[in-house]
């Protein structure tokens, strides 16, 4: 067992599948939370003592993210979750009347709903990339990339001015080609930006030359990355931070509090701050670089993926075997999300529940309404097998 795994509370009592959802708490990051809050009471909470403190909790986590995804920390914007890393500087990305928005088929309610109303307010148009039924082929991934790009040229238009597509789609488990969407992007007459969203490849896949080419790549700290709830982040490209404007503005975004008062035209961040709003919790800092401290120690991202990859497989080729079970991926997954469908008295709700009864915890994912289960460096071959056995025994 790594130390990893025996540092999660939350897996001594149940077999867990949903690090898509939520993963985890180590105790170490939730005990680095708690001497955080200790620590700012001691010298604060608000107090000139105390700035100096948070100053280099916030730096010290933008420098390892920073790291973590190959770019300049002036790039790393802080925020609470993917849909406000998302939403915050697409909001302020120059649009004009009739530009297009080109989304996939495959996105996650949060973002889809924002890029939805901003098209409503801003007389925008709305393109879909079909992506949901392009399915990696007994591990031929350069098929479905071929795919991707096929049809993403059929789709784009002279007026597309934003593409949105998540680097691993949550919930067939197929991974985009982010870098060579980007050199497409930068080749087409209008340039279009390209948002990425990443809650499903931070802390899952090896993501630098994804969050070197995108211009927005939003992610999140609570799931793959093993972090508290409430804290994730977006790299921004350089064009995002010298084309886009503020857009939810608040004192963090200011060059300083008194430029507001002194009719600068630009009183804004040039760096990512320009997209950071106000309080947030400095405490869930230390908490994430906790994590994905930990994280690192179970390899490098080259090494974590094949250890998510070899578990994957397991679980797919045990699922494959399941005579009623239809495994979305036919092909095994390049990652750790495996999606299926049952032939069964029960709905994937009533399944969800019948599982949750023995400690087994796997999700619906909803539009199409798939059972999905995800798999991570921590997961185990007795969670594997339990998992299948009582799907097995579900379908009889």
């Amino acid at each position: 067992m790594s130390y990893l795994r025996s540092d999660l509370p939350a897996l001594s009592n149940k077999y867990y599948f949903n690090y898509g959802g939520q993963g985890p708490l180590p105790k170490s990051s939730l005990d680095a939370i708690t001497s955080s809050w200790l620590k700012i009471q001691e010298l604060g909470p608000f107090t000139n003592n105390v700035w100096p403190y948070i100053s280099k909790e916030i730096n010290e986590t933008k420098s390892i993210i920073a790291h973590f995804c190959g770019v300049n920390i002036r790039r790393v914007c802080l925020t609470e979750n993917v849909t406000s890393g998302c939403v915050l500087p697409l909001w302020g990305l120059p649009f004009s009347k009739e530009d297009r928005i080109l989304i996939s088929d495959c996105e996650h309610p949060g973002v889809v709903s924002a890029c939805k109303e901003l098209a409503h307010r801003s007389n925008l148009k709305i393109d879909i990339l079909k992506v949901q039924l392009l399915r990696e082929g007994d591990g031929e991934e350069t098929i479905n990339n071929n795919l991707v790009v096929q049809n993403l040229e059929k789709e784009l238009k002279p007026s597309t001015k934003l593409v949105v597509l998540s680097h691993l789609l949550w919930n067939t488990g197929t991974i985009m080609p982010i870098e060579l969407i980007s050199e497409i992007l930068s080749n087409h007459k209008n340039q279009p930006f390209l948002l990425v969203d990443a809650a499903q490849s931070f802390g899952q896949i090896p993501i630098n030359e994804a969050a070197k080419k995108a211009d927005i790549y939003a992610f999140t700290g609570h799931k793959w990355a093993f972090g508290p709830e409430g804290l994730g982040g977006a790299i921004l490209s350089e064009r995002v931070l010298k084309e886009a404007t503020p857009t939810l503005i608040g004192w963090k975004s200011l060059i300083n509090e008194e430029s507001i008062h002194n009719n600068n035209p630009n009183p804004f961040h040039s760096d990512a701050r320009r997209f950071e709003v106000a309080t947030s919790c400095t405490p869930l800092l230390a908490g994430l670089r906790s994590s994905l401290s930990l994280l690192e120690n179970e390899g490098n991202g080259i090494e974590r993926i094949k250890k998510i990859k070899s578990l994957s497989y397991k679980l797919w080729e045990k699922l494959r075997n399941i005579e009623k079970l239809d495994l979305i991926l036919k092909g095994p997954p390049p990652a750790g999300i495996i999606s299926f469908t049952m032939n069964s008295k029960f709905s994937p709700k009533e399944i969800v529940k019948l599982l949750g009864k023995e400690s087994v915890w796997i999700r619906v994912v909803e539009d199409p309404a798939w059972l999905r289960a995800c798999v991570h460096v921590t997961s185990t071959n007795e969670e594997i097998e339990k998992l299948a056995t009582l799907l097995e025994k579900i379908t009889n």
